[in-house]
């Protein structure tokens, strides 16, 4: 898998999540401790919360 590393993470101290986008689903991990494992949701939850997120900025 390749991870991005989201664009609003900044440099708060490696508070940050990762995304890899799969064939139909994303991946998510904490970039500071990706052992604890990963969230899958499918592409379309993926736009609907990075949507709802956006707009609540």
């Amino acid at each position: 898998m390749t991870w991005r590393k989201s664009s609003r993470s900044g440099d708060n101290a490696g508070n940050c999540v990762e995304v890899s986008a799969l064939n139909d689903h994303i991946a998510v991990r904490d970039s500071k401790n990706p052992a604890l494992g990963l969230l899958y949701c499918s592409r379309a939850d993926w736009r609907g919360l990075t949507t709802a997120l956006r707009a609540a900025s």
